[in-house]
């Protein structure tokens, strides 16, 4: 059956790779792109909801579909206010899962990283961890969460540590073998495709794939 999507994060490297995914795909009638300033998309199956996420409570009765893909993500580098951080690894998805389930959404789709963990010392990994967590306790029929390790693909904007780093990993990687294999680094269209897969399947319970595991499913 074709399904009514929502995409938060539409604007990111794996949410731009996702958009196109999903309105290419035969089985997607409907994408709700829910955005802080406007994409001007031009589809007929998008539709664009401009909201302020800190009030997010006051768009909830348009917040509809059967599938929800979160996308959402930033670096300490782009937000260096720790509150700003923390609302927008942890906070604004969170939220979002809930207004979403209460408004009958059966899937959820959360792009984490691989080394998520809320014990972590690091910042990045802490929240990413946290908010799987909580995730985990809001009894989503089809939770899923995806691990990748360092994304390579052509940004809107510039990070210059992070293009010497894929760099880098063009000659790293073919060395990563074994155990060290879940380490190489993953395109991120090769995430978004994955995410498109698992949503069509109409499995049931909480699924964590690893980058390497997101390779196969690709």
């Amino acid at each position: 059956m074709p399904y009514q999507v929502i995409l938060v994060g539409a604007s990111g490297l794996i949410g731009s790779h996702l958009l196109t995914a999903l309105i290419e795909s035969a089985e997607i009638s409907g994408i709700l792109l829910v955005l802080r300033k406007p994409l001007n998309i031009s589809d007929p199956k998008v539709q664009e909801l401009i909201v302020n996420f800190n009030q997010l409570e006051n768009f909830s009765s348009d917040i509809k579909g059967d599938i929800m893909y979160s996308c959402l993500g930033t670096t300490r580098a782009k937000t260096p206010d720790s509150d700003l951080y923390r609302k927008i690894d942890l906070e604004y998805p969170l939220k979002l899962a809930e207004i979403g389930i209460r408004n009958g959404v059966l899937q959820f789709h959360l792009v984490s990283s691989l080394g998520a963990d809320a014990e972590a010392s690091n910042s990045y990994l802490k929240l990413k961890g946290e908010l799987e967590n909580e995730l985990k306790k809001l009894s989503i029929p089809s939770l899923h969460i995806y691990q990748p390790s360092l994304l390579s693909g052509k940004r809107k904007e510039s990070r210059l540590l992070e293009k010497l780093a894929i760099s880098a990993f063009k000659f790293i990687n073919p060395l990563l073998l074994g155990p060290l294999k879940k380490f190489r680094s993953i395109r991120a269209e090769t995430v978004a495709r994955a995410m498109l897969n698992q949503s069509l399947k109409e499995l049931k319970g909480t699924f964590i794939y690893p980058s390497i595991q997101i390779q196969e499913l690709a």
